[in-house]
């Protein structure tokens, strides 16, 4: 089974490091008038999201801990699995 090609890992780490520091800044921006730190913090998110294998995994728990949360949090960043298990569940329902 061919391996995926993983990105650089000082690219990696580099994107890991400026999401943790556009989620740090979002307060910041939250201060000005207007949802600004709300989209700030979601991009900050992905960034380490997409970046960690760890901050995944504390994603999932913390989904899993309290499901209405998670759901907000995976709708708001329109993940594919969420787009996947909302396309099964409108499959199931029908």
């Amino acid at each position: 089974m061919p391996r995926t090609p993983r990105p650089n890992t000082i690219a990696r780490i580099t994107l890991l490091c400026l999401g943790v520091i556009v989620m740090l800044a979002s307060p910041l921006v939250g201060a000005i008038p207007g949802p600004g730190g709300i989209f700030v913090f979601a991009a900050g998110l992905i960034l380490v999201l997409r970046n960690s294998l760890l901050a995944r995994r504390l994603f999932v728990r913390a989904k899993h801990r309290w499901p209405k949360l998670g759901h907000v949090a995976e709708h708001a960043l329109q993940r594919r699995s969420f787009k996947r298990r909302r396309a099964r569940d409108r499959k199931s329902a029908r």
